[in-house]
């Protein structure tokens, strides 16, 4: 016996009711606009409009490995988007990503600015932009997508299918838990066999392949996503913890989970960031804790 409710859909599906669970009052089967508000605008070029959940982590993780280069082109601000109060619904959001999901950028360095939204998108764009984080070679650079990509096609089932149902529903229901378990082991396998064979995902160097598994595939390894290190057994999975914890002790990566980052601990917050100095002077702003990696 599952223990779930039966469930017989109609021949037509209407919106009545919120969906239920920890995100429902953001959820609606609509695009576009709620309210009409400007997106504030700081001094750099690169404008990042974002929420410290493992997608936005990626971006200001390659902000912050990019100025640890000495690339000072990058230097970016980040201004908090607090998706529990809908600020990705603003006329100002919707501008620069009309699918309204974290993280959004604008690079006000090209006339007119160039929008870039999916947070994929955002760090090719970037490793392009700079010539950094990227292979050169031809089939280094192809290794590197390839794991890109698998990280945008497969993050969804984690997140909105297993984290979702294991740690947001509203009720525990069996299948879907034990479907998308399935799912989120066989992932963790998938990156284990790969990183037996080499040290970073697209071989021996650290590239936005890593940048965009690290917060979640590592941050999942290392026990820190949806409190279901336990459940998952991730301690099996060796050769993606240790470059779960080799990616976790870079300087730029502490910095770049930071930014945001509205939950947990104050010394780890950073709600908005527009010069490297913020990291030592930062307080932690009144703000309703939340933790939205879903």
């Amino acid at each position: 016996m599952s223990g779930d409710t039966p469930y017989t859909p109609p021949a037509v599906w209407t919106w009545e009711q919120k969906s239920g669970g920890a995100f429902a009052s953001i959820n609606r089967p609509i695009a576009g606009p709620t309210h009409d508000k400007d997106l504030p605008v700081g001094q750099h070029p690169f404008q990042l409009y974002s929420l410290g959940t493992p997608n936005g982590q990626k971006v200001t993780i390659l902000f912050e490995e990019l100025l640890d280069r000495g690339i000072t082109d990058a230097e970016y601000d980040a201004f908090l988007i607090n998706i529990l109060e809908g600020d990705q619904f603003s006329s100002g959001f919707v501008e620069v990503n009309p699918n309204s999901k974290i993280p959004a950028l604008l690079d006000r360095s090209t006339s007119p600015p160039t929008r870039v939204f999916e947070s994929g998108a955002i760090l090719l764009y970037l490793a392009e932009r700079f010539d950094a984080f990227i292979p050169t070679d031809a089939a280094a650079r192809t290794e590197c997508l390839s794991w890109l990509f698998w990280q945008m096609g497969s993050a969804p089932y984690l997140g909105g299918g297993f984290g979702h149902f294991y740690a947001y529903a509203p009720t525990k229901m069996e299948y879907p838990i034990n479907r998308f378990t399935m799912e989120a082991k066989r992932q963790l396998d998938v990156l284990d066999r790969r990183l037996a064979e080499s040290a970073y995902l697209a071989g021996d160097d650290y590239s936005i392949a890593d940048i965009a598994n690290w917060p979640w595939y590592g941050k999942l390894a290392l026990g820190e996503l949806y409190d279901a290190g336990e459940f998952l057994s991730v301690h099996t999975y060796k050769n993606v913890l240790r470059w779960a914890n080799a990616i976790e002790a870079r300087p730029a990566v502490q910095r770049g989970v930071m930014v945001n980052r509205t939950w947990g601990p104050a010394e780890k917050q950073l709600h908005e960031r527009h010069d490297a100095s913020d990291f030592e002077l930062r307080t932690a702003d009144k703000l309703p804790s939340q933790d939205p990696a879903e």
